[in-house]
């Protein structure tokens, strides 16, 4: 049985489709599969990047792309009212719903993504996120300094470990980055004769011919 890590966050849209497409992706296969929410905004700050709301003709394409994806896909996703958001409260909230050192399962994680992508309301509005609260009666304190601490401590060791986007799935220290990673991930679990060879690593030694000054 393969253990599968999806590291999120609930401000992209991507994380929030990948997540809804990962079962048909991963049919017919022995797994598990733990969730990890994770700060996007940690890991951009660390890697030096901005995030593609950040950009506004990016922004406009993002928004866009998605809105095609979730129609080819078959899933629901309609914008919230406001995009981008401060996703800590969610972030937290998930994580508070188990005990210390433990992932949210898939059931939680679909509550905390769903309030975002479905419905088109504020994600950040303080009666629904009461109300999603309630719903989910977390164990935890979500606003306590350990889930703080927690999601500090998720996002820094996402960065170490290589990660600089969401979503991603790490098996058998690879990662699969992006809803179009998926793809890849199922290929390789499914035993593509391509993932014995070198070309996996062999991208790592390509020279750098030139780099852009700051």
């Amino acid at each position: 049985m393969k253990h599968l890590r999806f590291s999120f966050d609930v401000i992209s849209p991507y994380a929030y489709l990948a997540f809804e497409r990962l079962p048909q992706v991963l049919e017919g296969l022995s797994y598990e599969v733990s969730y990890q929410p994770i700060l996007l905004g940690g890991l951009l700050q660390h890697w030096g990047q901005k995030g593609p709301a950040e950009i506004a003709p990016k922004r406009d394409w993002t928004y866009r792309q998605v809105a095609w994806l979730a129609h080819r896909l078959d899933v629901p996703l309609q914008m919230p009212a406001q995009h981008p958001f401060n996703p800590l409260a969610l972030l937290r909230l998930a994580l508070a719903c188990t005990p210390a050192g433990l992932s949210p399962n898939r059931w939680v994680c679909e509550q905390v993504l769903r309030h975002v992508w479905r419905g088109g309301a504020d994600a950040a509005d303080t009666d629904r996120l009461a109300a999603l609260t309630h719903a989910l009666s977390p164990g935890r304190d979500p606003s306590s300094a350990e889930v703080k601490d927690e999601l500090k401590a998720a996002t820094a060791g996402a960065a170490a470990r290589g990660l600089f986007g969401v979503p991603t799935v790490e098996v058998d220290g690879r990662l699969f980055w992006g809803l179009d990673g998926l793809d890849l991930l199922s290929a390789c679990l499914r035993g593509d004769p391509w993932f014995d060879g070198p070309e996996w690593d062999a991208v790592t030694q390509v020279p750098v011919g030139t780099q852009r000054k700051h």
